[in-house]
């Protein structure tokens, strides 16, 4: 048994639903979690079925069907399924027509990135969106992220006026959900993480984040994600404004993928955060039950919790793995302890800017202090958790992760 237990829904969500369980009823169409179907409607222009990213077929099968098996859906959460899927496949045909129309056009050359990876919930957010307010850093936003072609090609008013319209769907997201902020903030205007980037192909690990898709990430796991992160370093080379900025990203899921990360962003400096790893599975698995409560009514909050150690276990293995490989070599990794950022946040800052042969800001705690002060840590609420919430037991979590004590 878990003591988890979702937020009581503001009268707005339960109108929201309502209307969703209405349209669905009305409009069957929109609701099919059917493959042949969503891509039918995602072509919308002829030959984009061509233009999806190779296997694209495959990954659709899969992540609809296990939304269809494993998702325990509601009408909100099976159209916000069918909206991912459009949206990553018509994200893909729309980078491969801007490629097809510019074909001559030079290689980007980027920088090596900062990139933030780590366990969920290990600070990854925080020290990201700290580092992004460096005016000599950029990182990527939420709607830039979703459709970089549309971001990258229009004028700076068409594109200020695209991201403040982005602004709807956070605000829609919240009314559904107002746990959602205290536990990760989210805005048009806030960085946000590389998955919602990534994915054209429909093999993201930040998919598994929001709905209950065990069959899916089985089926991840023994995938190769090379080319997916090929295709993502496109979409940052579209964003790219070649003024000289450096770009930050993160992404928990990268520590799944470190060797695709550093094939795509050779040199990158990674920032592999740690935290202790009852605290980083149990706030992990709280992040994903408000997240699954917002697509669903069946959420079991034990079942997260042993999903969640599954694939933190997963990923760190992976990790652990390469990290100890020569290969890693081809990157700077910097590893910084949870304690130390929450500690010193200013002395984290300056070790990472000189890995990447930036010089520290002028006063780093005058940095630090300036970006809580914009961003006060407990603004939309405090996120309280156990690791019993979850049917998760410490002593047991700790033995089965000693091997990242070795």
């Amino acid at each position: 048994m878990s003591g988890w237990r979702p937020a009581p829904r503001s009268a707005g969500a339960v109108a929201a639903h309502a209307s969703a369980e209405a349209d669905r009823a009305a409009r069957p169409d929109r609701y099919r979690l059917d493959a042949e179907h969503v891509a039918e409607v995602a072509a919308r222009r002829d030959g984009d079925l061509d233009r999806f990213p190779g296997g694209w077929r495959e990954g659709l099968d899969q992540y609809l069907g296990s939304a269809r098996e494993d998702g325990r859906l509601h009408a909100l959460g099976t159209g916000m399924v069918v909206a991912t899927a459009l949206g990553r496949l018509r994200a893909g045909a729309a980078l491969a027509r801007w490629r097809e129309a510019d074909a001559d056009r030079e290689t980007v050359e980027l920088a090596p990135p900062i990139v933030i990876v780590g366990g969920w919930r290990t600070g990854t957010t925080f020290l990201f969106r700290l580092l992004a307010t460096d005016p000599r850093l950029r990182a990527p936003l939420p709607a830039e992220l979703t459709d970089p072609v549309r971001a990258a090609r229009g004028s700076l008013a068409e594109r200020e006026a695209f991201l403040d319209a982005a602004a709807v769907a956070h605000d829609l997201l919240y009314e559904l959900n107002p746990q959602l902020q205290a536990v990760h903030d989210s805005g048009p205007r806030l960085p946000e993480e590389c998955v919602l980037g990534m994915g054209t192909d429909l093999r993201n690990w930040g998919f598994t984040s929001t709905v209950r898709l065990d069959s899916y990430a089985a089926w991840l796991a023994g995938q190769d994600l090379g080319d997916s992160y090929a295709r993502y370093r496109q979409v940052i080379e579209a964003l790219d404004l070649g003024d000289g900025l450096r770009w930050v990203l993160k992404a928990p899921a990268h520590t799944a993928e470190l060797d695709h990360l550093v094939e795509a962003f050779p040199g990158a400096v990674v920032v592999h955060l740690h935290r202790d790893i009852v605290a980083t599975i149990a706030s992990g698995a709280s992040l994903f039950a408000v997240f699954r409560s917002t697509y669903s009514d069946e959420v079991d909050g034990a079942d997260v919790g042993r999903f969640q150690a599954d694939q933190t276990e997963l990923w760190f293995r992976r990790a652990a793995a390469y990290r100890a490989d020569p290969r890693s070599a081809a990157a700077t990794f910097i590893d910084v302890q949870y304690e130390d950022l929450v500690r010193d946040p200013a002395a984290v800052v300056s070790s990472i800017l000189a890995a990447a042969d930036l010089e520290p800001p002028r006063d780093p705690a005058a940095f630090v202090a300036a970006y809580e002060q914009a961003h006060p840590r407990l603004a939309h609420g405090e996120h309280r958790y156990t690791a019993e919430d979850f049917g998760l037991d410490p002593h047991e979590l700790r033995e089965r992760f000693a091997f990242l004590d070795g």
